[in-house]
């Protein structure tokens, strides 16, 4: 593992950054005044927690407003054992914010105000002193890039530093129909696929990502073989409940089922997802194995209330074989 250059330090084992935002979240809907319980929520910040959660070393790297909000953005991931030592406040932007509304049912709601944030005033010399200090893995999402053209570069500038350097480089690819269209966001990956080690996409999300190649491949299979042709090595499929599927250049294939859980709240299975993947890149496990521990984590995100807060340490990843109803004393 690297050191950084001036600190001495021991490099973080992932880099990440992007948007963490002041999240309302609401039983019911917000028109009838349903009580809202605060906390924090932001892709790139949740896979952070679920790594530091099982003993990686993790950093955040994102901006937040010189406000409440952003205080207890930072002293939560923080508390969480995150490494904040680069992340920026800006004064003259507030934190971003979102509201999540269980509208009925299961169907869930999210609301955003991002745009003018300080996430959004994101460059690259923001993260110049984060790369610099090192890194086994960076980590970046597509909601970043889609903040706005500082952000976008950002990550463009990233990827690259990462990639010339030697680190792993995993996109996921993470689309919001809220934030941009599915045009625009192919256009935006599609430059950074050279540097990516490792893409992380739902089944649904591969059109995204490969809408922008000269000619569109269709179906899964296509996607993946279009996607290992532009550079990237792994390529890892979430299919939520029927699981997880994993192909790479060298022609190794697996699919791993998910794990069945009562499910309580899908929003933030995905990072959970990519947290669990990224713990077992760093634990050196095959990829069947990382497909198995990126599962778990997505079950643990489904069967908890929040998009991190349920999130398993070390010791706790094998709860989920327990039988239904058990009590452990």
């Amino acid at each position: 593992m690297s050191t950084g250059p001036d600190t001495g330090r021991v490099a973080a084992d992932v880099l990440t950054f992007g948007e963490t935002m002041l999240a309302a979240q609401l039983p019911g809907p917000l028109a009838i005044g349903a009580e809202a319980r605060t906390t924090i929520a932001g892709a790139e910040s949740n896979v952070a927690i679920g790594l530091a959660r099982l003993g990686h070393r993790a950093a955040w790297a994102g901006l937040v407003g010189d406000d409440e909000p952003g205080r207890l953005i930072l002293r939560t991931l923080r508390g969480e054992g995150v490494e904040t030592s680069h992340a920026g406040v800006r004064p003259e932007a507030p934190t971003g914010g979102m509201l999540r509304e269980r509208r009925v049912a299961d169907l869930v709601r999210v609301h955003y105000w991002r745009r003018h944030s300080a996430a959004s005033l994101l460059a690259p010399a923001d993260l110049a002193p984060a790369l610099d200090a090192g890194a086994r893995i960076l980590h970046l999402t597509g909601i970043t890039c889609a903040l706005g053209p500082g952000p976008l570069e950002a990550v463009q500038e990233a990827a690259a530093h990462a990639h010339a350097d030697g680190w792993t480089v995993v996109l996921d690819v993470n689309h919001r129909q809220r934030l941009w269209a599915a045009e625009d966001a192919g256009k935006a990956l599609l430059p950074l696929l050279e540097h990516v080690t490792v893409l992380i996409a739902s089944d649904d999300e591969l059109p995204v990502v490969t809408g922008a190649f000269a000619e569109q491949p269709q179906g899964e299979e296509a996607a993946v073989d279009a996607l290992l042709a532009a550079g990237v090595r792994e390529v890892v499929v979430k299919r939520g409940g029927a699981g997880a599927a994993f192909r790479d250049r060298d022609g190794s294939r697996y699919t791993v089922p998910a794990l069945r859980v009562p499910v309580r709240d899908t929003v933030g299975a995905g990072d959970a997802f990519c947290a669990g993947y990224l713990s077992g890149l760093l634990d050196g496990l095959p990829p069947d194995g990382r497909l198995d521990r990126a599962n778990t984590l997505g079950a643990f995100a489904v069967a908890s209330d929040g998009d991190w807060e349920g999130l398993p340490r070390r010791d706790e990843l094998g709860l989920l074989a327990a039988a239904p109803g058990t009590t452990i004393r």
